[in-house]
């Protein structure tokens, strides 16, 4: 991504309605792991650190991205660990996370084989570790918003199960997430094909924030017993065979 973006994202992220939401529904399913407290776990492509202050109640928290200001920036509220690597060259040893997060990292650009970095990921878990992985959805749904980040690719539900698959992982959950706003978000992409690479990352009024900070909450309640036929993201949660 462009400076400019990182600067955006650390600006919005601790209370844009989209990262909120999200980070509701990712915390809830990892409290729902059967894994060990205190472990360690390495949020993978942390970007400014947002997910890495709420990932803290599940252990002990490292934070990897390959541009150097997501470090900088992450590292104004994080006094954990950060490293700048790239999520297909991760500078730990084998079995060193019991949790990994790579939260909208794989569709990137920068990433030119996801399986291989899916391997990566795979090799510095522990036997038994827990991988949470978002992606956005269908490659059809490109817009402004995805020239403007360095999309390479979005994906759907049976690419990254096949995926992670390959790369040794044994899916447990895979769903789409994110659906409440499809149908505004399809009709609003498709007018932005032709427009500027503009990010839709960007401050809304309070009233329509908090509403749609309730609509994702209430998405979260209903992944708690059920999968989502679609939505704009990816959801998976992938398990290192022991």
């Amino acid at each position: 991504m462009q400076d400019a973006e990182y600067h955006n994202l650390a600006t919005l992220e601790q209370t844009h309605w989209w990262h909120v939401g999200m980070a509701t529904i990712a915390a809830d399913w990892l409290r729902r792991l059967p894994h060990k407290p205190g472990g360690y776990i390495l949020d993978a492509g942390c970007g400014t650190g947002g997910a890495m202050q709420w990932l803290a109640e599940f252990g002990r928290v490292c934070g990897l991205d390959r541009h150097p200001l997501a470090v900088q920036l992450a590292g104004r509220h994080n006094r954990r660990r950060l490293v700048q690597a790239d999520v297909g060259a991760v500078p730990f040893a084998a079995g060193s996370f019991s949790i990994l997060t790579a939260f909208d990292v794989l569709y990137h650009l920068a990433v030119g084989d996801d399986e291989a970095a899916l391997r990566e990921c795979a090799r510095v878990l522990q036997p038994g570790g827990w991988l949470l992985v978002r992606v956005p959805a269908w490659d059809w749904l490109r817009g402004a918003h995805d020239a403007a980040v360095h999309t390479r690719h979005r994906y759907s539900r049976q690419e990254l199960r096949r995926k992670l698959t390959a790369a040794g992982f044994q899916p447990v959950r895979i769903t789409y997430a994110n659906a409440a706003l499809l149908v505004p978000a399809v009709a609003w992409r498709l007018w932005q094909r032709h427009q500027p690479a503009v990010s839709d990352v960007r401050q809304v009024a309070r009233p329509v924030n908090w509403l749609l900070i309730w609509l994702l909450r209430l998405e979260q309640l209903w992944l708690q017993r059920y999968n989502l036929p679609v939505g704009l993201s990816v959801l998976a949660l992938a398990r290192k065979p022991v």
